[in-house]
């Protein structure tokens, strides 16, 4: 057993406070949060069953994903009316440059606060050749 593998392997919980499995090797019945959204289900309040956990390459990070029970996972909640309109808003609200007030069919950049072209508007300084 490798010294990463035993770092990542405490089924009772003792070192880590709750059960620690090496990535890749969960019990079944156990999944986490994309798991469970993948079957159409959201853990629903209940606590963290178990972790799986990976130590990385370089500094040694351990890398941590928490696994719940699938057998008290309930449903996701469907998307309302209500919920669509106001996803709607805030994506338009995204696209919308502030400097120009147009949509611009992308989301706006946070780096640029603006559209690309307000941005980097085209330079018109440069003098025309053949002119002299």
């Amino acid at each position: 057993m490798s010294l990463a593998f035993g770092k990542c392997f405490d089924p009772s919980g003792t070192v880590h406070g709750v059960p620690t499995y090496p990535w890749r090797m969960a019990p079944d019945g156990l999944a986490t949060r994309r798991q469970l959204r993948a079957r159409g289900l959201r853990p629903g309040g209940q606590r963290i069953a178990a972790q799986v956990m990976r130590l990385t390459r370089r500094r040694g990070i351990a890398r941590v994903a928490y696994l719940y029970r699938i057998t008290a996972a309930k449903p996701i909640r469907p998307m309302t009316p209500a919920k669509w309109a106001a996803h709607h808003a805030a994506m338009t609200a995204r696209r919308t440059c502030p400097n120009c007030k147009t949509d611009a069919g992308y989301v706006i950049p946070t780096s640029l606060g603006m559209c690309v072209p307000c941005a980097y508007p085209p330079h018109h300084d440069s003098p025309k050749e053949g002119a002299r």
